[in-house]
């Protein structure tokens, strides 16, 4: 009995020796993994103290707060207080909104000349920093201008949204120069430049979106114009604390100033290629053809009678979902559909979001409630699927304009094709507008909303037939004729590197 006791004890002796070592092997792997989720969560700090030492701490702080604040946060807040400013304050009809949301983008028309500013005329010797200083001053003083006056006649609060709406354009083109010339001086961190740009407006959307209705319901719309105030001061304080070199030698204005000829003189050369003019063509009709009717749509949600009658709070939330749906199709995008061929990819992505509009349709007859599904469910789905095909629609056309500019002069070539861009988008709010007034859609009458929908959605599916103006190649492949785009590959590929850029902070069409 002895024996077989002995025996028993040191075999359990055994086995506990065998299990210490496997006991101390899995303690190390749980700290090991304690150790990666810490640094998970670390990470994001870890990376934005890595981009401030190569670069410096100013410049980063000067892309969170352009980009994430003032852009992506105050402009949420911006065009959702704008519309209920339109309907609320200023009490006017969908088609009058419209033809002044059209005059307030305006100043993006004319982004080119922003940025030529910055380069050929230099203040006091610094190229960025006044540049900030001056769009923040019109900022503040545009926005409170806005929230302390009781009544304010259209015509002067259209002048100061338009003011608003170029200190934000100007500053937008001047952080752009800073994110290109740190690109060129630090070209191994081009892609986190760009990933820090989109970081910083998708999630300044976002939370944008989603307090704006809430800051409606409590402040009012004059009082949420009040508060873009913060974000005009915070771009004023960039021109105040970004680092950048003083250059007070007289021929550094005259260098520019013959470039900037130069430049003209290429821009137009480029223009005349077929090559160019056509692909150039189809993006501004694609665009201009797509009606915007957006504050007939937006007047009909926030209708008692007729409408679904949405409170504040869930414009705004509706708005937060539609952001989501721009940032997810933008991921879809760059992992399944970049390598897509041109046509292929245009050809889909129109048919579908004309296909989309008919959502609308369904929503203004009242077949969703019909179908037993509830409006503001129905909403979200439709802000959210819209806004996917809407950015799959966009994201092409940003790289085939990437590919039409030629070496040398890719930043500014790149800003006049953003403009032409632009311009369609004017055109097709200021068309949707007068389509509104042409069907008699008012503030309380909707009975042909429907009508202005489906030629909307029937004008969204012509540039199907304008696919012809596009090139049919893949996008990764030179579109550019040998006569100006040579053999220099490395310039055109450090182009298309801005286009996530791009994208993600440019507005979204309307519906």
């Amino acid at each position: 009995m002895s024996e077989a006791k002995s025996q028993r004890l040191s075999n359990e002796e055994s086995e506990t020796l065998s299990l210490r070592p496997c006991n101390e092997e899995a303690d190390e792997e749980h700290k090991a993994e304690r150790r990666c989720s810490s640094h998970r969560l670390l990470a994001p700090i870890y990376w934005l103290n890595m981009l401030a030492s190569e670069t410096h701490w100013s410049y980063v702080l000067a892309v969170v707060i352009v980009y994430g604040i003032s852009q992506g946060l105050g402009g949420a807040l911006a065009r959702v207080g704008t519309e209920y400013y339109m309907k609320d304050v200023q009490k006017v009809q969908p088609s009058e909104s419209q033809i002044y949301q059209g005059i307030i983008s305006i100043p993006w028309l004319v982004k080119p000349v922003w940025g030529l500013l910055t380069d050929v005329l230099p203040v006091l010797g610094y190229r960025r920093r006044p540049y900030f200083v001056f769009a923040g001053l019109l900022g503040v003083v545009s926005t409170l201008l806005l929230s302390l006056n009781e009544k304010l006649h259209i015509l002067f609060a259209v002048v100061l949204l338009t003011t608003e709406s170029m200190y934000v354009a100007m500053a937008d083109v001047t952080i752009d120069a800073c994110v290109a010339e740190n690109s060129n001086t630090h070209p191994t961190l081009a892609s986190d430049m760009q990933s820090l740009c989109a970081f910083s407006s998708s999630i300044g959307a976002l939370l944008g979106y989603f307090m704006s209705g809430v800051f409606v319901r409590l402040l009012g719309p004059k009082g949420v114009l009040g508060l873009l105030t913060i974000p005009a001061g915070l771009v004023f304080l960039v021109g105040i604390i970004l680092n950048e070199s003083n250059n007070q030698n007289p021929a550094y204005r005259e260098v520019h100033q013959n470039n900037i000829f130069e430049a003209g003189k290429a821009m137009w050369n480029t223009l005349k290629f077929p090559e160019v003019w056509r692909p150039c063509l189809y993006m501004y009709l694609s665009l201009a053809l797509s009606l915007n009717i957006h504050e007939g749509l937006f007047y009909w949600y926030t209708d008692s009678k007729e409408g679904p009658s949405f409170s504040q709070d869930t414009i705004g939330f509706i708005s937060s979902f539609a952001a989501a749906g721009s940032f997810l199709g933008a991921l879809l995008y760059q992992n399944i559909l970049k390598d897509r061929p041109f046509r292929d990819l245009l050809f889909w992505t129109q048919f579908l979001f004309g296909l989309t509009g008919m959502l609308d349709l369904m929503m203004v007859t009242r077949l969703n409630l019909k179908l037993g599904i509830p409006d503001y469910f129905f909403a979200v789905f439709d802000a959210s699927f819209s806004h996917v095909i809407g950015r799959l629609k966009w994201m092409p056309l940003l790289v085939l304009s990437s590919k039409l500019c030629p070496p040398g002069i890719e930043g500014t070539f790149f800003a006049l094709l953003m403009s032409i861009d632009n311009f369609g988008q004017f055109t097709a709010s200021w068309v949707g507008g007068l389509l509104l007034h042409v069907l008699h859609v008012t503030r309380t009458t909707f009975d042909n909303l429907w009508l202005a929908i489906l030629i909307r959605n029937l004008l969204r599916l012509s540039p199907l037939c304008l696919l012809y103006l596009v090139p049919n190649t893949d996008q990764n492949a030179t579109i550019l004729p040998t006569e100006i785009s040579g053999t220099k590959e490395g310039t055109e590929t450090q182009v298309i590197k801005n286009v996530e850029l791009v994208s993600l902070v440019s507005n979204m069409h309307g519906k």
